[in-house]
């Protein structure tokens, strides 16, 4: 994605129609209010990230009937890649001092299960490649069986899981999956 307002706010909508929970009384303006937060971090980010740290990879619909339904003019899947050091997850990783680190996967309720997650992994992948990063990591749900199927199938391994305590707070637990990235399985 390149810094262009527009294209902003279309993957701010994304990740919105994504992640925001739904509200009983005043759900649109609670929409709008969680699109704006999305959209100014967003920001914050593309405006204080060099341009080999941060990335946020689109993707875009080329056929003429899916633009037709994707009124975001053909933006339908968003993730974010970042150039990470958590000492967590350093200490599943070899001879590394940082890893890329895969979060905020949306793709658009009406493309969902047509590959458009997969296309985006493959390019996360093709990303590590390009700035040289041997291991790629994620965290999913731990009873987000569909995600951690779709990572697996990228693959992603289960290295670890976030503390039994973590639900006691009200937290959803994760776990932690990592992947060698392709230049490192072929050497």
């Amino acid at each position: 994605m390149v810094e262009v307002r527009e294209e902003m706010r279309r993957v701010a909508y994304v990740q919105a129609e994504a992640f925001h929970v739904p509200v009983a009384l005043f759900n649109d303006f609670s929409f709008k209010f969680f699109e704006a937060e999305v959209l100014s971090a967003l920001v914050y980010r593309l405006g204080n990230s060099p341009p080999d740290r941060y990335a946020c990879l689109v993707a875009e619909s080329i056929n003429v009937s899916d633009l037709l339904r994707a009124p975001q003019h053909g933006l339908v899947g968003v993730l974010d890649v970042t150039v990470q050091k958590d000492e967590e997850v350093l200490r599943h990783l070899e001879g590394v001092e940082e890893y890329l680190y895969v979060s905020g996967m949306a793709v658009l309720k009406k493309f969902r299960r047509q590959k458009v997650a997969t296309m985006l992994l493959k390019a996360c992948d093709a990303l590590s490649l390009l700035w040289g990063y041997r291991y790629l990591a994620l965290r999913a749900y731990e009873d987000d069986s569909a995600a951690q199927k779709l990572y697996s199938k990228a693959g992603y391994k289960v290295v670890s899981g976030d503390p039994h305590w973590i639900s006691w707070i009200g937290k959803k637990r994760r776990v932690l999956m990592i992947k060698s990235s392709v230049m490192h399985e072929t050497s």
